[in-house]
């Protein structure tokens, strides 16, 4: 080879390599010792962070939340359940979510929930005067049921805060002002799983099909948690016949046209729901019936029953809705679709034979009877 082209070879390869070096370093973010992120940012910078960088898909969402009663202590379980929630569902929606307490959130919680929800997130504090006690309730009165259902080993008995969130959820979260913002709520408690894909909106579906609430899961209720509530429930519908509509769905939770309770429930940890009906005057005025009789204090009648009892009284059946395509786990039922194909479509990984629509203590199968439906595919194959 000759030294002139040789010489135009080295003098080509030096120009590649200059050009292929500053190309390079270019497209490189080399990030400078100022640039790397606080190690422990407040919460107001982590959200601010956030919110630039965050997209918006609000043209496909309902006007709806995401609703957690939780503590500051919760904060590793509700992390578990948003995953679940924001993995199965909300990452392609980005739905907000409401966190309600009854003390100040920290900024760990707010800092670790903001970056898990895909979503916009509030945090609010509950109002001292919904989580006490009312004004016509004897406290001493109601220390000793709490102290005799204590000995009596029933669970939640002794509880003094498990009264207060009952009633809470029962009358008072969907009036807090950060809930008033929003017509459908989705409630979501600590330590819930999600077994399946979710590939239609369900807070869409219920808007569009005029549902006020739903359910995945129903069972019987301990009687000795509300020996007198279905007594209070009476006493509402007689003085209140004009919020009683026909076609109600009075028989799911009632065998003999209204005279006894039979204790059947829908299980509210999970529930999907109009706001707009809570905050309706037949609910408030059911509410505030029952509130005024004290069987949240002197008993430890749950937010579950009262919930079931107003939809199944106050509504029609058509508005109330089984998500069967859901599959949902909170300690210790299962709802998991019985139809393998269901569960191969949404990639399920629920195991059918821990389903507990169809078990003694389920009431799901009184709902399919009361409302001449057909029962899913497979529903005896795991009974």
């Amino acid at each position: 080879m000759s030294s002139a082209r040789y010489t135009r070879y080295l003098v080509v390869a030096l120009v590649g390599l200059t050009f292929f070096y500053f190309i390079s370093r270019s497209s490189l973010q080399i990030p400078s010792t100022a640039s790397f992120p606080n190690p422990s940012p407040s919460y107001e910078d982590f959200k601010a962070q956030k919110l630039q960088s965050s997209g918006n898909n609000s043209s496909e969402r309902v006007n709806a939340t995401f609703v957690t009663l939780a503590r500051n202590s919760d904060i590793w379980e509700i992390a578990k359940s948003i995953r679940t929630v924001e993995d199965r569902f909300n990452r392609n929606y980005n739905y907000d979510w409401v966190f309600l307490n009854d003390a100040d959130f920290d900024d760990d919680f707010k800092k670790l929930t903001t970056s898990l929800v895909s979503g916009t997130t509030h945090y609010g504090r509950i109002p001292k005067a919904h989580w006490s006690y009312p004004e016509w309730i004897d406290e001493d009165k109601a220390k000793e049921a709490r102290d005799e259902m204590d000995r009596k080993k029933i669970i939640y008995g002794g509880s003094e805060s498990y009264r207060h969130m009952c009633r809470y959820e029962s009358g008072f979260f969907f009036r807090h002002p950060l809930m008033l913002n929003y017509e459908y709520y989705w409630r979501v408690e600590p330590s819930i799983e999600l077994f399946c894909d979710i590939g239609t909106d369900p807070f869409r579906f219920m808007k569009e099909n005029d549902k006020k609430y739903s359910f995945v899961i129903s069972l019987y209720e301990y009687y000795e948690t509300i020996p007198t509530l279905w007594d209070s429930v009476k006493k509402f519908m007689s003085n209140h016949p004009e919020h009683i509509p026909k076609g109600n769905a009075m028989d799911f939770i009632s065998e003999d046209g209204g005279e006894s309770y039979n204790k059947c429930h829908f299980w509210s940890n999970f529930e999907i729901g109009s706001l707009e009906w809570l905050r309706s005057k037949e609910y408030i005025d059911y509410f505030s019936s029952l509130d005024q009789d004290g069987g949240f204090f002197y008993e430890r009648w749950g937010d579950a029953p009262v919930h079931s009892i107003a939809a199944a009284i106050l509504l029609k059946k058509e508005q109330i809705h089984f998500f069967n395509e859901i599959a949902y786990y909170h300690v210790p039922f299962t709802h998991c679709p019985t139809d393998e194909q269901t569960r191969l479509d949404l990639r399920c990984h629920c195991q059918p034979d821990e389903n507990f629509d169809w078990k003694g203590y389920s009431c799901t199968n009184r709902w399919f009877k009361v409302n001449d439906m057909e029962k899913p595919y497979g529903w005896d194959q795991n009974d």
